[in-house]
């Protein structure tokens, strides 16, 4: 039995086999296999043989590779492959070693590579980039066949991986995939805030978590206490399959508060609203008694299909949202992309800094076409019910003038086209960064909603990537410096009087929601599962007690010191959740 601990991201307790998916972009672990996959590890390496020498030909036949004379790379390339004595060192590799395809094809490629790139001979040395070249496209066929697997698995899994996209993480079928832990992530990286959303146990930051598992092996994902357990013993998977059933037990116990107000016991109502990625997830929002959506995360559009969605589907997916919703709010964040969540066809490079490069509202003002296609179809779809738009990561007037100015631009056109739409749709902004915070008194001014996004508020305030690992403890709405920002955009708020909500993960972390309502916050919009949790919290309290933890917080100079303070008063009001 192994034990690691990691970040607790998402709750819950699964307990299953694990699906292990390597990543090419980082060593590939040795991982052993049993005598009895000996055959089918082997025809795995033959079949990505295949399907690299058949993608390598189509190449070769394309129009540019006549013109450009590059062919004969290809043909290199080619020979490589169809050389025998190549596939079968690998094969025996398998067969002898008991080793996992993906490290068979990674050892003897590199050491290959290694051979050549120690050789005096310019020419021979500089073949080393080809060899890594047929590795790279090997690791793909057979990492692309392991993601296939996984989308179409049939049997109850857990995912262990060094790191998941959010679309990855998004494509699990949640009837099979029961959690997943990764050796990368952070609490507030989007793939964790994906795994939330869809009620996955999740566990992330385990450093070499993929070598410590082996095909047969039994996996615990705790994603209460952020723990990891390899091979159980079975006093030890007793105790878990107890910790499973009491925290089914409360959430069902939870789930009858669906139709009964969030109100403080003192009387003060406050709204819990939910965040989506999908319009299916809408249905799971109003199951846990949501009063509509807070933050509805649209670039999934864009991430999951594989192409840009056009003017309909856009449309669609808004319409079938508030449909369901009536008069509630619905809250259509405009495309947040770039960073981690680039749509498969951009047309820029990788930035070297993503989250301080074109991402968001930059990116969609640089892609004027694509972003007034997305307003058209919001404004279209205003007219079926509460919908209104907000613009993500405004760092300052400018932007917030230039994104207005187009919203301007596209209701002109539909006028032109008698298209019937809300003029007086309400507009708001993401306040995410410590320059929209300072100068929220003037940004309030010519919006009619703040939405505060604390996930990258943290990152940016803290220097702190929250998709990082190794620096994922340093980011923490605890620190006294958010929690000054915060104060300040909720005061600028109220003085301007618009609306104000969180939509952060801290929005949903029961250990801040007294902390937040003292701060004067009356909005909270968050994953759906977490609703009852929250609204079991919020009833539980008075805003005379929310007020005097906040003011004591206030006196706090140190995240630990706020943070076990905040997590022992929560303790007391709803002590399962922890």
């Amino acid at each position: 039995m192994e034990i690691r601990k990691g970040i607790a991201v998402s709750p819950g307790i699964a307990i299953a086999g694990p699906l292990v998916i390597d990543s090419k972009d980082f060593r590939i672990p040795r991982r052993s296999i049993l005598p009895s996959q000996r055959e089918q590890e082997v025809q795995r390496v033959r079949d990505a043989f295949a399907g690299a020498i058949h993608e390598l030909s189509k190449l070769e036949k394309a129009e540019g590779v006549q013109k450009d004379n590059i062919k004969d790379i290809f043909a290199v390339h080619l020979r490589f492959l169809r050389d025998k004595s190549f596939l079968a060192r690998i094969t025996d590799f398998v067969s002898e070693e008991l080793v996992t395809a993906e490290y068979a094809v990674s050892t003897i490629l590199r050491e290959i590579a290694s051979h050549f790139a120690s050789i005096d001979d310019v020419y021979i040395s500089e073949r080393a980039a080809d060899i890594y070249d047929i590795e790279n496209r090997l690791l793909t066929q057979l990492l692309g066949k392991v993601q296939e697997s996984v989308e179409h698995t049939s049997e109850e899994s857990v995912v262990i991986a060094h790191d998941l996209t959010p679309t990855q993480t998004a494509s699990f079928n949640k009837e099979f995939i029961k959690g997943f832990a990764t050796e990368a992530g952070g609490r507030t990286s989007h793939t964790a805030i994906v795994a939330r959303t869809l009620g996955i146990p999740a566990v992330v930051a385990i450093e070499d978590l993929t070598s410590a598992v082996t095909p047969n092996s039994t996996i615990i994902i705790d994603g209460n206490r952020g723990v990891v357990v390899v091979d159980p013993d079975e006093e030890t998977r007793r105790q878990y399959e107890d910790y499973a059933r009491e925290f089914i037990r409360l959430e069902h116990e939870l789930d009858n508060l669906r139709d009964k107000p969030a109100v403080t016991r003192d009387g003060v109502v406050v709204k819990l609203l939910g965040n989506i990625e999908f319009p299916a997830e809408a249905d799971m929002v109003l199951e846990k008694g949501g009063e509509g959506i807070g933050l509805y995360r649209t670039e999934f559009l864009y991430l999951y299909s594989g192409s840009e969605p056009t003017e309909e589907d856009h449309y669609e997916a808004y319409a079938q949202t508030v449909r369901n919703f009536g008069e509630k709010p619905v809250v259509i964040r405009t495309m947040d992309l770039g960073a981690d969540k680039l749509p498969h066809d951009s047309p820029y490079p990788a930035d070297t800094n993503p989250v301080l490069g074109l991402r968001s509202i930059r990116y969609c003002l640089q892609n004027l076409t694509l972003f007034k296609t997305q307003l058209r179809a919001i404004l279209r779809a205003s007219v079926l019910g509460n919908i209104r738009v907000m613009f993500p990561l405004i760092t300052n007037l400018q932007e917030l003038r230039q994104a207005k100015m187009i919203l301007r631009d596209v209701m002109e056109d539909l006028d032109e086209y008698e298209v019937p739409y809300n003029p007086s749709i309400p507009i708001g902004i993401m306040v995410e960064t410590p320059s929209a915070a300072l100068t929220a008194s003037l940004l309030a001014s010519e919006v009619d909603f703040f939405s505060i996004g604390t996930n990258d508020l943290i990152q940016y305030t803290l220097a702190v990537d929250r998709s990082n690992e190794r620096v994922a403890t340093l980011s923490t709405a605890a620190d006294p410096a958010v929690l000054r920002l915060l104060r300040s955009v909720i005061h600028d708020a109220n003085k301007g009087k618009i609306d104000l909500s969180i939509c952060g993960e801290v929005a949903s972390d029961p250990e801040f929601v007294m902390l937040l309502l003292g701060m004067g916050v009356r909005t909270l919009s968050m994953a759906s599962p977490m609703i009852p949790e929250i609204k079991q919290i919020v009833r539980s309290v008075t805003i005379e007690e929310c007020n005097y933890l906040a003011r004591k917080v206030a006196t706090m100079d140190s995240p630990r010191q706020i943070k076990n303070f905040l997590r022992d008063s929560a303790t007391k009001i709803l002590p399962e959740a922890f």
